[in-house]
């Protein structure tokens, strides 16, 4: 057995300021446990699901209550088109607020990334289907934090309220 394997990169394409997780599943359920996972962690967020189904049908299954979040996890899964993915993209909410929600699902698997970089998904392609075999996630490091990137992160944890003092 075996055959021709081809990897690739898609290029996740989204506003700078919109969060994603992307992640791996076992069953098309997942739809509206994500969605009650995120609705139920962080009121007023705005999110749009989508979900690769890789049996029966085989279809693009979406979920979310925005619709421009919707159709950008749509085109995303479509661009992407591994079996049994998911992605999830986040407006008025970041990845840490419904992450481990999403993670304590019970029929996902696998969490790729979580984040608003600039992002490429590596796939990997068969002749039986697509897989993903990792992410890019934003750019390479420039250096090493000095002490004024240290007062800079301390500073945004605290505007943001996940520090005090």
């Amino acid at each position: 057995m075996g055959g021709q394997l081809e990897f690739r990169t898609v290029t996740i394409e989204k506003p700078d300021e919109v969060n994603f997780i992307l992640g791996q599943s076992h069953f098309i359920k997942t739809v509206e446990d994500i969605y009650e996972a995120v609705s139920g962690s962080v009121p007023g967020a705005k999110f749009g699901l989508a979900f690769c189904e890789s049996s029966g049908d085989c279809l693009v299954r979406i979920e979310g209550n925005d619709e421009e979040l919707k159709a950008m996890a749509r085109d995303n899964a479509l661009a992407i088109g591994a079996g049994h993915s998911f992605i999830l993209f986040l407006r008025d909410c970041f990845p840490i607020n419904v992450l481990n929600a999403v993670k304590n699902i019970q029929e996902v698997c696998t969490v790729y990334c979580a984040t608003a970089n600039p992002a490429e998904v590596i796939i990997a392609e068969s002749a039986l289907g697509r897989g993903i075999m990792g992410v890019i996630d934003g750019v390479k490091p420039k250096g090493v934090e000095g002490p004024d990137g240290v007062a800079w992160r301390v500073g945004l944890l605290r505007t943001f309220g996940y520090k005090r003092g």
